[in-house]
């Protein structure tokens, strides 16, 4: 068997592809934490922050399979623009008001842009790679886009300096910031359309008569959605709802969450340092089920710990663990289906985890709401619990295509 070799190079358009993307991460960073930790501070309840969080993810659930199969069927680079076009108007949206109603619709703007991103990225970047620089690729995909997210999460820490310079409120600020960040994201599209400007893709093999997904591909997804559904189930209970957590526990704002959950997507950047060896040492299965299973552990201690700083510094740690696992899997799902059923594949797999998670940020946002701040955290890990052992029944003897690099790009 051939033995996979740690260290090959990522293509050089497809780091500039990674780079190029980022500045769009910078304002749903931004945006993240202004819905579940600046919102709540305005007086909008928790229902409502859920609410908010669940329709972005119906729009991407409604839009991501369309998506998917027009990926499939006319390339990925037209998919990939509309969705970077779709951003700057969401955060431009968002500078209007503060009432909750402007950020619905800027969010469901922004979950159509992301069903049109999530069934194109994972399947573009495996296209102009192989099962060598796979997972070094996906790594690198996670490091620059965590870091620069990270940048959006952490701009609320000035905030209170630019107030006490010039004179001006909150919602002042944020509001200019939206708009700034409106033409940061514009940067994307841009750019991404001189990249892409002489980008051939190959014409994908005609599909079986009625069918969507080739037979191995569609085996592989159905189990892969069993794991992936769970995941989703199991994070929308608390997970998107960490910011408004801490404000309700603590009375903590968006000038430290938003630092915080910048610092947790920071830990990417360490994460994946170790996340290509760990692939390589002991297979794709068990690091993605080691990852997961220790991340469940520290997620569950958060509500126990003894004040916001040790609560903080778990939440860090169960961050750095299942960031550590997120390129590799995305690296070993695109390695097991077909080639011409990445966009499809990653659209459906994206709407398995969107769903559930969805519906339960709707449920999650309730229990704070009535006062229950530990019974989500309980739920989210027995949840994860039983997907990371379904995950290592399915997929323990099954291995990734290797396949040559491709050359598109």
């Amino acid at each position: 068997m051939k033995r996979r070799t740690i260290g090959t190079k990522v293509p050089s358009r497809v780091k500039w592809l990674i780079l190029l993307t980022a500045f769009q991460a910078i304002g749903y960073g931004f945006l993240t934490t202004a819905i579940s930790a600046y919102l709540p501070m305005l007086g909008v309840s928790s229902d409502q922050v859920g609410l908010i969080i669940g329709a972005s993810g119906v729009a991407m659930i409604l839009t991501a399979i369309p998506f998917g199969v027009l990926s499939d069927r006319i390339g990925r680079k037209r998919i990939l623009l509309w969705s970077l076009v779709g951003v700057p108007p969401a955060m431009i949206i968002c500078a209007i008001s503060t009432d909750p109603s402007v950020f619905l619709i800027a969010t469901i703007i922004a979950g159509i842009s992301d069903g049109a991103f999530l069934s194109t990225w994972n399947a573009m970047i495996a296209d102009q790679t192989n099962v060598d620089n796979r997972d070094m690729a996906f790594s690198l995909s996670f490091t620059v886009n965590g870091g620069f997210n990270a940048i959006g999460l952490a701009l609320p820490l000035a905030f209170p300096l630019i107030e006490g310079a010039f004179g001006i409120s909150s919602i002042a600020v944020h509001a200019d910031t939206f708009l700034i960040l409106g033409l940061i994201t514009l940067i994307s599209p841009v750019t991404i359309w001189y990249l892409l400007k002489d980008y051939k893709e190959k014409v994908p093999a005609p599909r079986m008569k009625g069918a969507y997904l080739r037979p191995r591909s569609r085996k592989n997804l159905m189990k892969f959605s069993i794991n992936n559904m769970m995941i989703g189930l199991g994070a929308g209970l608390i997970i998107p709802l960490i910011p408004t957590w801490f404000y309700l526990e603590y009375g903590i704002g968006d000038t430290y969450t938003g630092p915080l959950l910048a610092a947790a997507n920071l830990s990417i950047i360490f994460a994946v340092i170790f996340s290509t060896r760990l692939s390589h040492r002991v297979g794709a299965v068990k690091a993605i089920a080691i990852t997961q299973a220790s991340s469940t552990i520290f997620m569950v201690l958060i509500p126990f710990m003894p004040g916001a700083g040790p609560a903080a510094a778990v939440y860090l740690i169960r961050t750095a663990l299942m960031n550590m696992g997120g390129p590799i899997m995305d690296s070993y799902f695109m390695g097991i289906v077909d080639k011409e059923d990445r966009g499809l594949a990653s659209a459906i797999n994206s709407i398995v985890w969107r769903l559930p998670n969805s519906a339960t940020t709707v449920i999650g946002g309730l229990m704070l709401t009535s006062g229950y701040y530990t019974l989500p955290f309980i739920l989210a890990a027995t949840v994860y619990i039983i997907a990371v052992l379904a995950f290592y029944i399915n997929f323990r003897n099954v291995k990734p295509n290797d396949e040559p690099t491709g050359t598109a790009l």
